[in-house]
């Protein structure tokens, strides 16, 4: 683990299942904030994700190399967030909060991570408001039934929703 932690390093950790417009929204204003994001995806097996943490890790990439952002890094982790924030050195956690209704989770969680982490800071950013209603698994139960999702998720996510769901293009 590292000793020094480095407040221009956020880790915005999810199971990302799939990457959708709100999150690149977030990505993209954090990488303005920060020196380094890592997007940090999460194995998740006890939410039983669509894609496997490899495709996940590999959607991401393809969506946010488009960005622009040369200081985002997607990395997958499967072990506790607070060792995952220390082996990186970082100092910031990043949480997205869609609605009033995501805050008492959330700040239960920037709790714990506190008591875990003692120096690191969970920071809150909200989504612009066209993505505010957006949620992975929103997006899953639209392409699982054939709906549209093309306004929601990058072309690449689409195609893998298709494909994961049995609907050709």
């Amino acid at each position: 683990m590292a000793d020094a932690l480095d407040y221009g390093i956020a880790i915005y950790p999810g199971t990302f299942d799939p990457v959708t417009n709100g999150h690149t929204d977030l990505i993209e204003r954090a990488a303005r904030m920060f020196d380094k994001v890592v997007v940090a995806i999460a194995e998740s097996p006890h939410k039983k994700p669509a894609f496997p943490l490899d495709e996940r890790i590999s959607l991401a990439r393809s969506v946010l190399d488009d960005s622009g952002c040369r200081n985002v890094e997607i990395l997958g982790f499967d072990n506790l967030l607070a060792n995952f924030v220390a082996d990186q050195g970082a100092g910031v956690i990043l949480r997205g909060l869609r609605a009033v209704s995501d805050f008492e989770y959330e700040f239960q969680l920037a709790s714990m991570n506190r008591h875990l982490a003692r120096n690191v800071e969970t920071v809150f950013l909200t989504p612009a408001e066209e993505y505010s209603f957006i949620s992975s698994s929103l997006v899953k139960e639209i392409a699982r039934l054939d709906g549209d999702v093309s306004q929601f998720v990058d072309r690449r996510v689409v195609a893998a929703l298709r494909s994961r769901y049995g609907f050709g293009d």
